[in-house]
Parts: structure tokens; sequence; C-alpha cells
């Protein structure tokens, strides 16, 4: 199920000191504004959405959580994402802003899985051949590993990543 947004918050300028008001689908966001979150009603669907389900990924902040007046949406989806972890659902958070968002929650440890390779994640989804992968599949099964070196690094946001080495003979 894919739930869209039926209302926003908007302001007059990207940033906090901008005029901040709220849209519907109806009414549309207003000219010269911009959406920068989703609003209490769309909030309502995705917990609804997520209440329900059993394996949820997640791709993408709902809105600019980074700014305290539009992180509304993306830490109601945290929150809630986080609720039904902890009662048995399997979570994916995957994406490197959606990564942020869970290291500014403190929710990497509350969720099934977080990784900063969405884009990656979601071709795999899609059944497209991912490069590095194919290569290793392609390999002689001849090789013998000689050492496998893993160590967890962080992206230039500040996000962990794991980092593998793999040497053959």
């Amino acid at each position: 199920e894919i739930v869209l947004p039926v209302d926003f918050v908007c302001s007059s300028e990207f940033g906090e000191g901008g005029k901040i008001e709220t849209a519907t689908l109806s009414s549309g966001v207003p000219e010269g504004f911009m959406g920068l979150d989703c609003g209490p009603e769309s909030i309502a669907k995705n917990a609804a959405a997520i209440a329900k389900s059993k394996t949820i990924i997640w791709n993408g902040p709902m809105g600019v959580f980074e700014m305290k007046s539009f992180e509304s949406g993306t830490k109601a989806m945290m929150d809630k994402i986080v609720e039904v972890t902890s009662a048995g659902a399997t979570t994916v958070i995957g994406g490197g802003d959606t990564a942020t968002a869970c290291k500014k929650y403190g929710t990497e440890d509350k969720v099934t899985h977080c990784s900063t390779g969405g884009g990656a994640s979601l071709e795999l989804l899609e059944g497209k051949e991912l490069p590095g992968v194919s290569t290793l599949d392609a390999a002689p099964a001849t090789n013998k590993i000689m050492f496998i070196r893993a160590r967890e690094i962080f992206d230039s946001r500040g996000n962990p990543t794991v980092e593998v080495d793999l040497c053959t003979e």
C-alpha cells in the first residue's frame, strides 16, 4: 500500500524564518509557498497503515526533519515504526536521509535494519542486478577467500555504514 499525503505544512521560505501555513490536497500549496512536511491527517493515515503492516520498508523522510517546524511527519513515522518493530514487525530503513533521521532520534537499534544504501536497496527489491553482487556471483568458485575485513565507517552525513574488504587468491 502506498499512502500519499492529503495535507501539508507549508512555508514561504526554506527555513525556520518563513511564514508557515497548512494546506490540503484540495486547496493545494499556496502560491509562493512550498510543502515542507505532511500534515496531521497524513500523519494519522501513515500511522494507521504502519499499524496494520507486518513488513515495512521506509525510504525517505516525510518532511525536512532537520528543521524543528517540519519534523513532525518524520518523527511520528519513526515513533510508529519503532512501536511496531517492538511488537514483531520487520522494519527496514533505507537511504541516507532516513538513516540520518534514525540517528537523530536514536532509533538505529530499535528497527530491524537501518542502511544508508537506499537506492541500492530499492534496486535490489525491483530485481535489478547490483554490480558488486553480480561480480561476486561471476567469480570462479575455485578462488579461495584469503580474508574478509569489515569495519564500521561513517558517510559524509555522519551515518554509520559498513565497509567490507574481501580478498581472494
